[in-house]
């Protein structure tokens, strides 16, 4: 599984890291951590748009976005 640590960052930062793991390891499961609801929206659009399956979980403020 390969992790991309957005938190702190603003869209669309962590759209392009997604989009960068992605391409880089095709076929693999990505995490995405994200600390914004702009970018948690953004990045579960992206990933559906991409033809993954997300599911999401929020913890202290946090969320981790799983993209199989």
């Amino acid at each position: 599984m390969i992790e991309v640590d957005a938190r702190g960052l603003s869209c669309p930062e962590p759209v392009m890291m997604t989009n960068s793991a992605l391409s880089d390891h095709p076929g693999e499961k990505v995490t995405v951590r994200v600390d914004e609801a702009c970018s948690l929206t953004n990045v579960q659009k992206f990933g559906k748009s991409k033809g993954k399956q997300v599911s999401v979980t929020e913890k202290d403020g946090e969320w981790e976005i799983k993209l199989e």
